[in-house]
């Protein structure tokens, strides 16, 4: 019985990981390209927008990351 109910819960949970892969890959790419396009407008000497940027998504995908695991 209990071999049911693992099977019918384990094609939620790949959705709902993967669907968090997804949401992080979004956030990093977002903060990526942003990163980049400031440099290329303002041209600095160090892509200081890109590394910032990509900073700052990592840290808001791991947030998004936290509370999607951490919601039941």
């Amino acid at each position: 019985m209990q071999n049911n109910e693992n099977q019918k819960k384990s094609p939620n949970e790949y959705v709902r990981y993967s669907n968090m892969a997804f949401k992080m890959i979004a956030i990093i790419l977002i903060g990526l390209w942003s990163g980049r396009k400031l440099d290329q407008k303002f041209e600095p000497k160090f892509p200081v927008f890109t590394t910032s940027f990509t900073i700052g998504a990592l840290v808001a995908s791991f947030y998004v990351l936290f509370k999607e695991i951490t919601k039941k």
